[in-house]
């Protein structure tokens, strides 16, 4: 960090499972400088993650009295510090006010915590999302209903600002095993799966209007024996048959006029063409934009102080 620059307001940390992101922030949230590295939390146990932490602030040209505020698997049972779960339904501005501050590190730290759901029977938790969806909130959307992927996607609904219940959809995870460990390994070949190919719209379209997803993926294994499909149909398809079936249980109660999509690049392109073929209207959210205004907002609540020039 050049002396021209200005001196930082904090350092935001979002710090998954496999990855870690960190931007030194201005006060008025500008990204003054930032790094990003694979030592997501299970790089960092049991007892690495301030040593991680201080050299990547080194590197960006943090200074010593600087402090930190992290949401995500850093706060988690058996990562840094456990950071407790705020109830559902939560108001997401509550997030800064109940960080915990980790007793062990040399500088101000502060995680936040995640929401849980204790509804019998529906019981669901997130670290990491609540921040992205705070991040929202604070950009203005306060209400609406959202649909966060990845290795275990998100689908919640906010009102008012309030994260009012959520419910995660293991699809990733499905969709990785089903290539890699199940009957159909050997029929799927190598490649990710295309949106663009018809299978894949036909197969969300078939979850929308008659769900049976177990029996649909066993056809995958019978439609290569018996038709000699392809393997990128039979990828298409599988893709779509699995989005499809999340998109049908998310939708199930309530058909949304917009899904606000939080994600990027690919995963984007393929819940954007799933919602298509669906008929819903959609409107990606850059989640990394987001998790940062969301790790600002709650920094100014724990810091006002800093704020004056």
């Amino acid at each position: 960090m050049s002396g021209a620059e200005p001196r930082p307001f904090c350092a935001a940390i979002d710090w998954g499972t496999t990855n870690m992101r960190l931007w030194l922030l201005g006060r008025k949230g500008t990204v003054i400088a930032r790094r990003a590295s694979g030592e997501g939390m299970r790089a960092c146990m049991p007892d690495r993650f301030e040593a991680v932490m201080e050299a990547h602030l080194t590197a960006a040209g943090a200074p010593d009295d600087l402090p930190v505020i992290v949401s995500g698997m850093a706060g988690a049972r058996g990562g840094w510090a456990e950071a407790p779960y705020l109830d559902a339904p939560a108001d997401l501005r509550d997030l800064g006010r109940n960080a915990l501050r980790v007793p062990s590190a040399r500088r101000d730290v502060r995680i936040l915590p995640g929401v849980c759901q204790r509804m019998a029977g529906r019981e669901d938790v997130m670290r990491g999302e609540e921040t992205q969806l705070a991040g929202a909130v604070a950009a203005g959307t306060v209400a609406g209903l959202f649909c966060l992927p990845g290795t275990h996607s998100k689908w919640a609904r906010l009102e008012e600002g309030r994260l009012t219940g959520f419910t995660t959809f293991m699809t990733g995870e499905l969709y990785a095993l089903m290539r890699q460990h199940s009957i159909l390994r050997d029929t799927l070949g190598e490649g990710d799966a295309d949106p663009g190919h018809p299978a894949f719209g036909n197969a969300v379209d078939e979850m929308l209007s008659e769900g049976a997803v177990t029996a649909a993926l066993f056809s995958l294994r019978a439609a290569a024996l018996l038709s000699g499909t392809g393997a990128e149909e039979l990828r298409a398809r599988l893709s779509g048959l699995l989005l499809g079936s999340e998109i049908a249980a998310a939708v199930s109660q309530e058909r949304p006029e917009e899904v606000q999509l939080v994600s990027a690049g690919g995963q984007a392109w393929l819940y954007e063409t799933a919602f298509a073929a669906a008929g819903i209207a959609s409107r990606t959210l850059d989640g990394a934009e987001l998790v940062r205004r969301g790790l600002f907002d709650a920094a100014c609540i724990l810091w006002p102080e800093r704020m004056a020039p």
